[in-house]
């Protein structure tokens, strides 16, 4: 696993990384069981021999916290751990939501104002009014979704250097 940040690492919402390890995934477990039990107060988190969610502990809540998905999983006889950094599930599925339904209202009422010139009806002067509000809208949760980034880049920090520290160590070259 490479460890330098790169341009890709601050571009990326969700970065990602795949990386093989010679021990089990019952092993893999323990071991980041007892990694996350001597990090206490630092990360907080549910781990199994599937799947692992990793956090940062912090005193507030916010709606970007970022989080560490770890996927273990066997592959060709060895063990691969998947690991994702980014909100929560349901926080992303929201954005991906609001991104899809801003985007088809825009289509939509644009299309409307579009044939009304064509067709030279007056029947939604509306239309390209609200066309411009889902643009705004899309905007606005554009700059809701980089503030939310930018909140939480500290604790991707310390997201990163648990998953250097925490699986490094096991990893095999392949």
């Amino acid at each position: 696993m490479q460890t330098e940040e790169t341009t890709l690492d601050k571009i990326r919402n969700r970065p990602r990384f795949k990386m093989y390890t010679h021990l089990s995934k019952e092993t893999y477990a323990e071991n980041l069981k007892k990694y996350l039990a001597e990090h206490k107060g630092e990360f907080s988190g549910n781990v199994n021999k599937e799947m692992a969610t990793i956090c940062v502990e912090t005193e507030y809540e916010q709606y970007w916290q970022p989080q560490l998905a770890l996927r273990t999983e066997i592959e060709d006889n060895h063990t691969v751990i998947r690991g994702v950094f980014g909100p929560s599930s349901s926080v992303w599925t929201f954005f991906m939501f609001l991104y899809f339904l801003f985007s088809i209202l825009w289509m939509t009422f644009f299309t409307m104002y579009y044939v009304e010139k064509k067709i030279k009806s007056f029947e939604y002067p509306w239309a390209l009014n609200a066309s411009f509000v889902m643009l705004f809208c899309i905007a606005a949760t554009y700059a809701a979704a980089r503030i939310g980034q930018i909140k939480a880049k500290d604790e991707m920090k310390k997201l990163r250097k648990f998953a250097e520290e925490s699986t490094l160590p096991f990893e095999k070259k392949i």
